[in-house]
């Protein structure tokens, strides 16, 4: 990795820290609140791609685990990763990664941007929202010891929200595809 790799690896998990000073939304029928910090892996894996976003999550799930208060609402420690949120922030590393491998795969920088930006809607649905909701939504059942499909209908609040992240990591990755780019292409 160039010194620049780890910058932007650390850029990014300063970014997740930075989502959480937004304060989380608790629906009273799920314990799972609505944050601002499942943006971060979206805009990691559409921005960065797969391995450098997949690092600046581990990173930020370090920062976590060791007890550091970067979580919505402040909370943190390894406490936090064992309780129901636990699979949602453990999935974030992989949803970036599989963000990042679909966005770097399929995103180039010839393409129009109609197609750019439904690509990286793909990718950040993909990754952001389906693999996050999988990590999840396992992880949930196990540690409330409830069913999985009433875990899984209950989350459908959540989408709405997750949409609109969707939509801004889009624009986001694609803003910086035309200004900067920072996403690896495959050779």
């Amino acid at each position: 990795m160039t010194t620049r790799d780890l910058v932007l690896v650390a850029l990014f998990a300063a970014i997740m820290v930075v989502l959480g000073l937004l304060p989380p939304i608790t629906l009273g029928f799920i314990p799972v609140p609505i944050t601002a910090q499942s943006l971060g892996p979206m805009l990691a894996g559409c921005i960065l791609g797969a391995r450098r976003g997949f690092l600046s999550m581990l990173l930020f799930l370090l920062l976590v685990a060791i007890g550091l208060p970067v979580l919505s609402g402040g909370r943190g420690g390894f406490a936090v990763l064992a309780g129901p949120t636990g699979g949602y922030i453990v999935g974030w590393a992989f949803g970036a990664l599989v963000c990042g491998l679909i966005a770097q795969r399929l995103v180039r920088e010839g393409q129009n941007e109609i197609a750019q930006i439904a690509t990286f809607v793909a990718a950040a649905f993909v990754g952001g929202v389906v693999v996050v909701y999988l990590f999840g939504l396992v992880w949930l059942s196990y540690a409330t010891g409830n069913a999985f499909l009433p875990a899984v209908v209950a989350s459908a609040a959540f989408l709405p929200g997750d949409l609109i992240k969707v939509g801004i990591a889009a624009l986001a990755g694609r803003a910086v595809l035309a200004g900067y780019p920072l996403l690896p292409q495959r050779a």
